[in-house]
C-alpha cells in the first residue's frame, strides 16, 4: 500500500511542479503555503494580480486598485479568518481597499466567489475597533467573518458548474451548521 501511494505521488509530481511554475509566474512562491494553490485560482478567475509580500493587501487590478482576498474550506470551518494581530492600522487597510473577494471551497473544489465593498463589512470593523480600544489597545487574534454574512451581503462574481444549486446548498449547509452549534 505505502509503495503504491509513493509511486502515485511520484507519477503526479511533475504536474504539481507545472502548477508551481504557473503559480510562480503570478507571484506565488509555494502552492502549498498560505493557500497558494487556491490563491492562484482566485487570481486567474478574477483577473487580479498578486501583490508580493506578507504585509499589505493581497491583490490589485489593472488600474492599481487593491483588494483583500479570503478563502474558506467548508469541510473545515464556516467563517473567514482575518488577521492574527488585528488593530486600527490593519482596520484602516481593510477599509481602504477597493473591495474584498471571498472564495468558498469544498475541499479543493472552488464553489463560489463573492465580492464585497468594504462599507458592507463596516459592522465588523466597528465592533473590532471598539473591542481593541476597550481592551486597552490589545491586538485582536484573528476575528472571523461568517460565510453566512458574506453570502447574504456579497455579490457573486464566480460560480462553479452546477449553478445556483451549489450556492443554495452552501447557504443551506451553513444554516444547518449554525442551528447545530446553537
Amino acid at each position: 500500500m505505502r509503495s503504491s501511494d509513493l509511486e502515485e505521488l511520484e507519477r503526479l509530481f511533475p504536474y504539481i511542479r507545472e502548477y508551481q511554475v504557473l503559480a510562480s509566474r503570478h507571484g506565488i512562491g509555494d502552492i502549498f503555503q498560505d493557500n497558494g494553490g487556491k490563491l492562484l485560482q482566485v487570481l486567474l478567475i478574477t483577473g487580479l494580480t498578486c501583490l508580493v509580500g506578507r504585509e499589505g493587501n493581497d491583490a490589485a487590478d489593472a488600474d492599481g486598485n487593491e483588494y483583500e482576498l479570503k478563502s474558506v474550506n467548508l469541510a473545515l470551518t464556516r467563517s473567514y479568518s482575518t488577521h492574527h494581530h488585528l488593530n486600527p492600522t490593519i482596520l484602516k487597510k481593510y477599509r481602504d481597499v477597493a473591495g474584498w473577494y471571498f472564495a468558498v471551497y469544498r475541499g479543493i473544489e472552488l464553489q463560489v466567489i463573492y465580492r464585497m465593498a468594504p462599507a458592507l463589512l463596516e459592522p465588523y470593523f466597528t465592533k473590532w475597533e471598539e473591542q481593541w480600544h476597550s481592551s486597552g489597545g490589545k491586538d485582536i487574534n484573528n476575528p472571523k467573518i461568517p460565510i453566512k454574512f458574506v453570502a447574504e451581503h456579497g455579490t457573486i462574481v464566480y460560480q462553479a458548474e452546477g449553478g445556483s444549486g451549489q450556492v443554495e446548498r452552501i447557504a443551506r449547509d451553513v444554516a444547518e451548521t449554525d442551528k447545530e452549534s446553537s
